[in-house]
Order: C-alpha cells, then structure tokens, then sequence
C-alpha cells in the first residue's frame, strides 16, 4: 500500500511514500517522511494500492504522528478548492491552515490553558488604591474568565494578575471541556429589537440551508444585535459558530459583548496575538465541538469545526480579510464556499458593501436585508464640503475647520480629526535645490518623525537621521513638507491648549494595552480632541463625539487603483460613522479641493448606497470586477531586466481565447526594499476561463529557466495592484 502526502514545499504537486506492512495510518492525519536528507511532517491525501513511481524507488513513511485524522474528509475537500482556487502548492496550503505546533509535529492535546475568575470575594468588587488593579476586576466582572493573552491584549501585566491572585480576588482554572450542547443556553441582557432588526432576524432564522446574506446597515443601526440573536436558534440546537473580525482590536470588545449575552457558553478566541499553545487548544476545541462560539480574525476560516452551523463575517468590506503573502485567500470568499458546501447559512455584514458582494445582492444570488435607522438617534449625521481651493490653511486645516472645532468643544463634545498619515510630515523638502528625502531601498519619500529625530520608510522600515544640510547643494534650509498625525497633534494642542488630545495612531500604540488606555480616556467623555489613522475608523464607538474632520480626501479620487474610489468612500462612511452615537445627530467636513466631484457629491447627498450603485455601473462599462475576472502575477529582483525578460516570456505570441493581458509593467512602486517589481495583469470575461488558462500558466512559470532567479506569485482576485 501506498501513501500520498502533501509536504509544506513551494511544488505544485502530491508524494508517493510505501507504507510498512506493520504500520495503520489513516487520510487525514500526519505523518514524517524522509525528503531529500530532511524528515519533514507530511499529511496524508489518500491510500492507494498503486503508485506511478516504481516500488522500489518509492521510500517509506517514517513515522504515524496520529492515531486518528486531524483533518477530515470534508475539511481536506475544503483545502484541496483553497489549493486549486487561489493556484498555491497543496502542502502550503494544508500548513497554512493548521497551527504552528500541529506544524511541528506536537501532540493536537499536548496543552492546557488556564483562564482567570472572580473569586467569591472579587464578586464583592471590592475597592483598591491600585486602578489598574480595579480595571482588571470590572474586566473580569464583564467577560466572566479570561486567558492571560486576552487580559495582556487589554493592556493588564502579570504582576497586576499576580497581585489579585495573592489577595485572593480571583482565581486560576484550567478550562475543562464540557458538553454544552447538553446544558440549557442562558441569554441575558436581550433588548427589544426594531422593526428593521426583527425583520432581518425572522429571514435569518427560517433559514436552515445555505443561504447568503448581506446585512447592509449603517453604523450605529444594531448589526451586531442581529448577529447575537441570529445566533441563539444556532447554538440551542447545539450547532457551532463562527464570527470573522477584521482587526485584532476589535476582538476583545467583540467577545465580551457575546460573552455578556451568552453567560454559561464557550466562546474561545482566534487571532495572531495568541500563543502557540493557545492557538492549538483553540484548534482542537473547535474540532472537538467543545466550543460554542469562536471569535476570530480572517485565519480562523480555516478551523476544523465538528458541527458548524452558521458563520458571520463582520465589516465584510474591510481589506484585512484578504492575505497579502504566501495563500492569497480571501476570508469572506472562502467563508461563502464552506458554508455552500456544508449547507449552512452565512451572514455578511457592513455599513459599506463591497462592490463584489453589493452586486450579488442586486442580482440576487445573496439576500440584501437593510438596516437604514440608527439605535441611539432618528435623524442622520450632517454633511460638510469644505472647498481648500485659496484658503489659508494651518497644518491643513481650513480656518473654517478650527471654527467648527472650536464650537463643537465648547459645547463640551468631542471632536474626531481623521488623517490616514502618520509621522510628522511625509518628506523633507530643500527650500534652495528641491531635494526629497527618498529611501535607498524603496520607490518611495522617506516620513520625517520629528519626536523620534529620525526619517522612517513606511514600506521597509529603514530608518536614517535627520541630515543637518542638503546632500546634493549643502543647504541648510530644509523644511518638512505635508501633514501628519504628530504635526496635527503639535498644532492643535497650541490652538486648543486647555483641551485634552487624544492621538491614536501605530506610533502612540506599540506598547501592549496602550490602545485600550486611550480609548477608556477618550470614553470618560466631556470636551476632548482625537487625531487617528484608519485604526479609529472601525468598530468603535464614542458616544461624546459629535464633529468628525476628515483631511485628505482628495487622495482616492485620483488613483491608478480602480478600487480607490470605493475604498475612499467606505473610509469616509466609516469614520463618519463615529459622529452622533449619543442621540443628536453629529456633523462631519470633508476638506477637498474638489467639492464639485461628481463621487464626493453623490456620496454625502445621496449617502453610500446610491455612491456604490453609481459606481457599479462605472465598473459594467469598463468591464472592471465584479463584471470581469482579474488575476496578478508579480514578480520581484534585484535586476529590473531578469523580472522584465521572465515576465515578457510568459505572455503568448497568439491571444488566448477570452483572456486579456496587460505588461510587463511596473508596480504603482516600482521598487522596494531593494527589489525591482514588475506585474502582469490577466482578465476574463469568465472564472472559468481565467482558471484554464491561470493552470496552463502555472505550468509553464514552473518549468521557466529565470523561476528560480526571480520571486514570483500569482494572485488571485486581487485586492490592490501595490
């Protein structure tokens, strides 16, 4: 007997390994395998009693690392579409969806993991000097148990969790796996839902086969009140779900609202933050049943539920759900496949529809259920164009923009000033010879970081000081050039120097909890400035704020990205989206030198849903997806000419029947980190076409004689064409 394997190895095909007579191993599970002079983990695809390798040439499995499969069937079938859809080696794909120990060959229950309670007298809440120490205590009060990853995340350090276990105000379990199906579901704090919500709930829950659904409602009109409810005729008929997130971030937040809801359920978390041993103990449960809910970011598709009953996917929209290396997938299309597959419902939910998805719902191969009215308030946030075209302005803001600020903390608000740029400015700039301050390694301007002292690239990490004169003519005159998140910050706190501010952007929030300091801040409310980057976009909710100022908009009207558009509009919807959650409707000015673009008109007047319908016939006529199949084959070297030459032999002397190939040509930048990079850009009017010929390619790239001198990668339904 013969066993075929897929080894974690960057080839496009299976391995035929003789299995011992004195040896039982099953499909689905792992094994090691000699290969070449390594012995690598290996999984095995299917048993066979002949192989196209002669026997005596074929070596034999070395060892069985499971007495019954860690994958099943179903689970493989799975994996092998992941493999063919997004054209990536089967062994890399199959390793990409287990953790990092199962890699390794560790034991799928080597490990437990101990969660944090209150004990009888931390129930008491009782009052402590050490606020930190409080915090920790409501936090626990809040979600019920914690793991030591989850309450690091929340900015809480060991010493802390130490200091409350010595005072005996909580205590330290090992998390049992317990039959929950078999316990009675207690649902608590259930609000009375709207018209609107019960309407979508009631579609929802008559459906028991596959069915697709797009939540289309605005921020702050109860989707995720619809996600929890949707989910009791789940995990009462004993089903297991999961929920997709689009930013670490978001999930302890996410999880301790559905903790609150579902008191006694098992609800374990998934995201890259977790150790090694946490991401396995999660793995396992999930494929043990032994959790109710799993709550994850876009990797956690890939985990083997024994009885998955329906999957959400939350800011379907959102750019994160799409992996940018090695597996190209796309969390929310995969999500769609599994839950087709296995007959289940999916619900996908936003305030801003992909274009893709959006188009599935007009032509009804998903269901669209609207929520078009806001919880807290009845009327709609208000507005602003604000024209930049001859004003003089400070640190980019238009004098009009600070009277606004200025009214809105006098009525002891809050004021949200968004700018999808940090760092002090995004270059330097000679005042005598124009000298830029580029980056060595990249097609790209170097962003000047004043409090560091330091010009940082934002694409490969370089850093350099800050020269005292100009390279090229020796001036001393060099001046920084644009706006970023810290020069806003420098000049706001000199205009409003009794305000307190709040900038949240990767630069203030490196250090672990730091973020969930400054949104408990921003949270106690009263008069407050806040400056972020897109990371204050999602998800979140401030309830005191009620002016929100978006800079830059004009950045994704005039773009080589066919999608910049409509990423600008889903931005501009989001952070909006942050105004008036306390019940008066709040106020938003867009500043762009192009207030009469004909976009930026139909988005604030006619709100996104008529922007995205107006944009969906842009893209019919220019035959863009979703009314067209892309693909983009990238390759990458420190020679310009190897990546053009290996590029320019892979487009045919004859067309392919419904194909269409635009290069070589350079990436938007050009070059990075030291590495010339070039594209091809493969279209079809149908999917299938695109595959035919996309397996065809692969082939004939494997077998090139520049494949190995170059770094290339194909994929699939891009997102970007970085």
């Amino acid at each position: 007997m013969f066993a075929e394997v897929a080894i974690k190895v960057p080839l496009f095909r299976t391995f035929d390994y003789r299995i011992a007579d004195n040896c039982t191993v099953q499909v689905g599970c792992r094994v090691t395998v000699p290969f070449g002079n390594r012995k690598l983990v290996a999984i095995v695809m299917a048993i066979k009693s002949t192989s196209e390798v002669p026997a005596n040439k074929l070596k034999s499995l070395t060892e069985v690392l499971d007495d019954s499969p860690i994958l099943s069937t179903i689970h493989l079938k799975f994996l092998r579409f992941c493999a063919q859809y997004y054209a990536h080696p089967i062994g890399e794909t199959l390793f990409t969806a287990l953790p990092a120990a199962l890699r390794d060959g560790a034991h799928p229950d080597k490990t437990t993991i101990a969660n944090y309670v209150l004990s009888e007298a931390g129930k008491l809440q009782p009052k402590l000097r050490a606020k930190k120490q409080m915090a920790l205590l409501a936090q626990l009060g809040k979600s019920g148990e914690s793991s030591l990853t989850e309450l690091k995340a929340l900015g809480f350090s060991k010493q802390q969790i130490n200091a409350l276990l010595d005072k005996q105000l909580i205590t330290e379990q090992i998390k049992h796996d317990t039959q929950w199906q078999n316990q009675a579901i207690t649902i608590a704090n259930k609000p009375r839902l709207n018209e609107e919500q019960a309407t979508a709930c009631s579609a929802i829950n008559q459906q028991h086969n596959y069915r697709c659904f797009l939540l289309e409602g605005i921020t702050g009109s109860g989707k995720t009140e619809v996600y929890l409810q949707s989910l009791e005729r789940i995990v009462q008929s004993g089903k297991q779900a999961l929920i997709l997130v689009p930013e670490i971030g978001l999930t302890p937040q996410t999880v301790n609202r559905f903790r609150r809801r579902f008191a006694n359920l098992a609800i374990d978390l998934w995201h890259s933050n977790l150790t090694d041993n946490e991401r396995l103990h999660t793995w396992r449960r999930a494929e043990q049943g032994s959790c109710a809910l799993v709550i994850g970011t876009r990797s956690s598709v890939f985990l083997p539920f024994k009885s998955l009953g329906m999957i959400i996917v939350d800011e379907e929209h959102d750019g994160s759900f799409k992996q940018q290396e090695g597996l190209r997938y796309h969390a929310r299309d995969l999500a769609a496949y599994r839950c087709a597959s296995i007959n289940i419902p999916l619900i996908l939910g936003t305030a801003t529809p992909a274009l893709e998805t959006l188009n599935k719902a007009i032509t009804g191969k998903y269901q669209l259920l609207t929520l078009s009215q806001r919880a807290q308030t009845t009327t709609d946030n208000q507005f602003l164009l604000v024209d930049m075209k001859g004003q003089k302005e400070q640190a980019g803001l238009a004098p009009t923009t600070l009277q606004h600020i200025a009214a809105t903390l006098k009525r002891t608000k809050q004021v949200m000033v968004f700018l999808n740029r940090r760092g002090y400015a995004p270059t330097l700039l000679c005042h005598e010879c124009g000298w830029l301050s580029q980056c060595k390694h990249c097609s790209a301007s170097t962003t000047y970081h004043k409090a560091m002292g330091r010009l940082v690239c934002h694409h490969c990490s370089e850093q350099s000081f800050v020269p005292p004169q100009c390279p090229d003519c020796g001036s001393t005159q060099i001046m920084p050039t644009g706006i970023g998140t810290e020069q806003l910050e420098g000049f706001l706190t000199e205009c409003f120097a009794e305000t307190p501010i709040s900038r949240i952007d990767r630069d203030t929030t490196r250090r672990k909890g730091a973020l969930e300091d400054a949104l408990d801040e921003i949270n106690q409310g009263g008069a407050r400035i806040l400056i972020g980057t897109q990371m204050l976009a999602k998800g979140h909710h401030f309830a005191d704020v009620s002016l929100v100022v978006i800079l830059d908009v004009d950045s994704g009207l005039y773009s080589s990205d066919f999608r910049a558009t409509e990423h600008m509009a889903q931005l501009i919807t989001q952070v909006a989206g942050r105004a008036g959650r306390s019940g008066e409707a709040g106020k938003v000015l867009l500043q762009t030198h192009f207030p009469e673009h004909p976009l930026l008109q139909d988005l604030v007047n006619n709100g996104y849903q008529d922007f995205a319908r107006f944009a969906l016939k842009e893209r019919e006529e220019a035959l863009l997806p979703p009314y067209s199949h892309l693909a983009i084959l990238r390759a990458q070297a420190t020679n310009a000419k190897q990546v053009f030459d290996f590029l320019s032999d892979l487009v045919p002397a004859t067309p392919y029947c419904g194909i269409q190939l635009l290069g070589p040509i350079p990436a938007p930048m050009e070059r990075l980190a030291g590495k010339y990079r070039y594209q091809l850009h493969i279209q079809a009017s149908e999917r299938m076409i695109l595959h035919n010929y996309i397996r065809q390619l692969m082939q004939y790239v494997s077998e090139h004689k520049l494949a190995n001198r170059v770094r290339w990668s194909i994929d699939i339904d891009p997102m970007d064409t970085y």
